[in-house]
């Protein structure tokens, strides 16, 4: 059974400046283009300031957060204020739906894929973080909170599945060094980013860290000290980290 803890982040008084910071990032985009196929009208849930949403198809928009909606930019496709877990659209009404680092924020995930499966006639594709896999990142040593309460929130990646299609496929997503989109894991290799208090704004699980300033601290010493070069400077130059990322694509 999905867990059902998410709905837990006010974006309204936290989602600031996600429209700089969670960036599309072309790679990653360019693996959820090859999962929509051939799908010319899509609906995008939980859709945000608009990242990875694609420019070449009908795209409609669901994001209940008004902050969010205000930043997503003037050429951005429309965006209606409503919910995953009650999507008010006939069945099968576009060709895919699409919902991207948003399942966890849902306070019924169960439902709101199950509402996703409903809309869509094709794909549904998912982009999220694997919770089981999470502490591959080298912040579990100064932030193992933030990791535990990480892997509470997310949805297990075989419930996704399940929830989304009879025919399922689970993709590795490999994070490129100079990833655009600024989630925790983007930063594998350039660790003085996660020292400025505007790129933790845009990461949801700094907010259920008791003290994030003492692992902040923590990091600063050991990025100074060179520490933290010492156990994890080969990943400066590691082109990609095989993290947590996922992309869960369901049909029916």
């Amino acid at each position: 059974m999905i867990l059902t803890p998410g709905g837990d982040v006010d974006y309204e008084s936290t989602g600031h400046g996600y429209a700089v910071q969670r960036r599309t990032d072309p790679r990653i985009a360019a693996l959820i283009q090859d999962e929509l196929g051939d799908a010319r009208t899509v609906l995008n849930v939980g859709a945000g300031a608009g990242s990875y949403e694609p420019g070449d198809r009908y795209v409609l928009a669901v994001e209940p957060s008004a902050r969010m909606r205000a930043q997503r930019p003037a050429t951005a496709a429309p965006a209606l204020r409503a919910y995953a877990e009650d999507l008010p659209f006939d069945d099968d009404s576009f060709d895919a739906a699409l919902a991207t680092v948003t399942v966890h924020q849902w306070s019924d995930p169960a439902r709101g894929l199950a509402e996703l499966r409903r809309v869509a006639r094709g794909a549904v594709v998912v982009l999220t973080f694997d919770g089981d896999a999470l502490d591959r990142f080298w912040l579990a040593e100064y932030a193992p909170q933030l990791i535990a309460e990480e892997r509470r929130r997310y949805p297990r990646i075989g419930d996704i599945a399940a929830a989304i299609g009879d025919r399922s496929e689970v993709v590795d997503v490999p994070i490129p060094i100079d990833c655009a989109d600024g989630f925790a894991e983007a930063f594998y290799a350039r660790p003085e980013e996660l020292l400025d208090p505007r790129v933790r704004a845009a990461q949801s699980a700094w907010n259920f860290v008791d003290d994030p300033e003492a692992a902040v601290t923590r990091l600063r010493a050991d990025l100074t000290s060179g520490a933290w070069d010492a156990r994890h400077g080969h990943l400066r130059t590691q082109h990609s980290f095989a993290g947590s990322l996922r992309l869960v694509v369901g049909r029916p």
